[in-house]
């Protein structure tokens, strides 16, 4: 008998938690914030395009971001270096802005309680914010693609692409590579969004929240590159963000995309559990 009973309760809150996904999700993508920031993320390949359109200069190989001496030649790296300014900060503020939002923004407006009284739980509804950052993750990435992509197409001629191994791919296998490299930083910004779902357990104030959770990014990039503290940067949330170059030579190189997987795991692992823990000992009732 009680077996059955768990079943349905099993059953019953299965409908409720994608009903609660789904308007995270709407609440999110109604927010001006989050269309100014997409709309913000998709001006970067297009600065970045028009700039080098109008000034018809080559830079020289070496000066700027990667990629961008091959703009003028092939417009879909476009994408790629937009991608390539993008990771450092303006993806991380992004993200960062959402997830500390995601529980102290719910705490100052005075929802958060309401949220609770429903029979969804603290740990589901944990899950169902992380999952609507996860989802703002992606959405950031790929805004930045795919408006490198259609400026590139728009602005300079576009054929084969030729990858850092020297080999020569096709348009369609070339567009195939650009999603993987869009799921490679997305899955380099999962553990990045569970610290910042973390701390945005630890305060009421929101805006605190955004701020601590960039500074983190920043912070970890810095380390990153101290040469005193090689033996940490393996450690480091941001260490594997600019691996995917791998995936742009012939054959693919997968030991990095493997190792910043593992890596945004464990960070999941722990700072979901910190949050977890947080979380559910904490009086948001009162």
């Amino acid at each position: 008998m009680r077996a059955v009973q768990a079943d349905e309760v099993h059953t019953a809150r299965q409908p409720l938690l994608l009903a609660l996904l789904a308007s995270e999700l709407t609440l999110l993508f109604r927010r001006r914030r989050t269309w100014a920031m997409l709309v913000a993320l998709a001006a970067v390949p297009v600065l970045i395009a028009v700039a080098v359109r109008v000034t018809a200069v080559e830079p020289p190989p070496g000066r700027g971001p990667p990629f961008l001496d091959s703009i003028t030649s092939n417009g879909l790296f476009v994408a790629v270096t937009a991608l390539v300014v993008c990771i450092p900060l303006f993806l991380p503020l992004t993200v960062g802005v959402v997830a500390g939002d995601s529980i102290a923004g719910e705490s100052q407006s005075g929802t958060l309680r309401y949220l609770l009284i429903a029979p969804a739980g603290r740990a589901r509804l944990l899950v169902v914010k992380y999952a609507v950052v996860a989802v703002f993750c992606a959405c950031a990435t790929l805004t930045i693609a795919l408006a490198g992509t259609l400026i590139g197409l728009a602005l300079f001629p576009v054929g084969p692409v030729t990858l850092l191994s020297g080999d020569t791919i096709e348009i369609g296998e070339s567009l195939i590579r650009l999603l993987l490299i869009t799921s490679y930083i997305t899955i380099s910004l999962l553990g990045f969004a569970a610290i910042g779902l973390f701390v945005s357990t630890l305060t009421d104030v929101p805006v605190g929240a955004m701020a601590a959770t960039v500074v983190l990014s920043i912070v970890s990039q810095v380390l990153d590159n101290l040469p005193q503290l090689e033996w940490l940067h393996p450690w480091l949330f941001t260490h594997y963000w600019l691996g995917f170059s791998d995936l742009l030579r012939q054959p693919i190189e997968w030991s990095s995309l493997a190792s910043n997987a593992l890596l945004q795991l464990g960070y999941l692992a722990v700072f979901g559990a910190l949050a977890f823990g947080r979380f559910t000992t904490r009086d948001v009732l009162t």
